[in-house]
């Protein structure tokens, strides 16, 4: 039943990545020739002309204020589909310009990305958003990389939940008969430790105190990035894998401890009382 149960949280496991494969595809972009035939010559005065509407937050000449400074800006330089993702999506406090038509959309992200010291060779067209897309979108990655994704829904909830429940149980399950058989015989169980169970101990410990001095380390680093003045967004992912790797050498170094060096009693089943067990 363990490998029965491993199986069976493997299988759900693949079902839920097909339904989180579903999420992360992107819109496919639409290439309308008559948006790239204007794109060139409407942007430097279409483009300024919308820009008014956000100068508000990023200043007349790109400066910044409420909102990010958009002069000399490399990073908008080296990804001008960022520049078209940020305006058709917003991020943070800046929301979504839908109101916008696509022209107005195309002309904007080009005044931005051809003023104020940012130059780039070929003008922003619907061609070079639906290049620059990934398979994932990465508003989703994002969200992904969180421990408890914001908009996760109940299919999610429930095949996660399941499949954890089946793989503790087939994980015990395993390690019960590991430890202690497939039958248990009343008595006294004396256990005798091998130079590979200690090595494998000692090893585990080890491990384990390793992880914990790196854990610490990565929390040290991503508060401090929190508290400089331009915020670093922790490295989750790090944290994660720490923590995960403390938990399992603790529960291997317990198992082994268990196995090799704590001796056991097994007592005798009585078959009169009411229940079954």
């Amino acid at each position: 039943m363990p490998w029965v149960a491993i199986v069976c949280a493997a299988i759900m496991w693949i079902i839920l990545l097909f339904l989180f494969n579903k999420e992360t595809a992107p819109e496919p972009v639409v290439v309308d020739p008559a948006v790239v035939a204007t794109i060139n010559k409407e942007w430097p005065t279409v483009g300024k002309t919308v820009y008014q509407g956000c100068a508000g937050c990023h200043g007349a000449e790109g400066q910044g204020g409420v909102g990010p400074a958009l002069a000399n800006n490399t990073k908008i330089v080296k990804d001008p589909v960022y520049v078209h993702t940020i305006i058709t999506k917003g991020k943070g406090g800046m929301p979504a310009q839908s109101q916008l038509s696509e022209t107005e959309v195309y002309a904007v992200a080009n005044y931005v990305l051809n003023s104020w010291g940012n130059k780039i060779e070929e003008p922003l067209t619907p061609a070079t958003v639906a290049e620059g897309q990934t398979k994932i979108d990465p508003a989703v990655l994002k969200n992904r990389s969180r421990f408890v994704p914001d908009h996760i829904k109940l299919p999610e909830i429930f095949l996660a939940t399941f499949v954890m429940v089946l793989l503790t149980y087939g994980l015990i399950g395993l390690y019960s008969v590991w430890a202690e058989g497939l039958e248990l015989h009343p008595g006294i169980h004396k256990v005798r430790s091998t130079p590979l169970a200690t090595l494998g101990i000692i090893t585990s410990l080890g491990l384990t105190v390793m992880f914990s001095v790196l854990f610490v380390r990565q929390m040290v680093t991503d508060f401090a990035g929190w508290a400089a003045a331009e915020p670093v967004a922790p490295n989750v992912t790090a944290e994660g894998f720490y923590a995960a790797m403390i938990l399992l050498m603790l529960a291997a170094s317990i198992a082994l401890y268990k196995k090799y060096f704590m001796d056991g009693e097994v007592l005798v089943e009585d078959a009169s009382g009411e229940f079954p067990w």
